[in-house]
């Protein structure tokens, strides 16, 4: 979660270009939080709350290394002020993991038989037509796909 917008904060060159998005992006946000979930098993309940924390990183990612629209003193405020997952755009600069979800579906602790989610096999490969991740809802992000 963002911190709260004070006076004793520095904006960098560039924050009232994007920060518009952003704070659509947080009112979407606090919209899937208070979301009711009856009737939702309770995993799909954080389906929301992944995929529009993805949109916020994706955001910032492509600001910053595909359009080159952005400062990187404006792209480390964006990450240190919470706007963006750190951790998420270091995978997406790797070979192999640019359409990764979420962190969840490549920790081998958190599946069955230590290895990665559904959602990471190409779909050529896999059995089902129809897959969901458990973690994030995800059907699909796998590079090859």
């Amino acid at each position: 979660m963002p911190k709260i917008k004070t006076n004793r904060i520095k904006y960098p060159d560039g924050w009232e270009l994007i920060e518009p998005t952003l704070r659509e992006l947080d009112a979407k946000m606090r919209e899937a939080e208070n979301d009711p979930h009856d009737g939702k098993r309770k995993c799909e309940a954080l389906w929301p709350i992944f995929k529009i924390a993805h949109q916020k990183s994706q955001y910032i990612y492509d600001l910053y290394y595909k359009r080159n629209d952005i400062s990187k003193e404006l792209y480390e405020f964006c990450l240190e002020q919470g706007y963006g997952d750190r951790n998420l755009i270091a995978k997406w600069k790797k070979s192999g993991y640019e359409r990764l979800c979420c962190l969840q579906c490549i920790q081998p602790r958190d599946h069955n038989f230590g290895t990665t989610c559904v959602c990471r096999v190409p779909k050529q490969l896999r059995e089902a037509e129809n897959v969901e991740c458990v973690h994030c809802g995800c059907r699909g992000c796998a590079s090859g796909d």
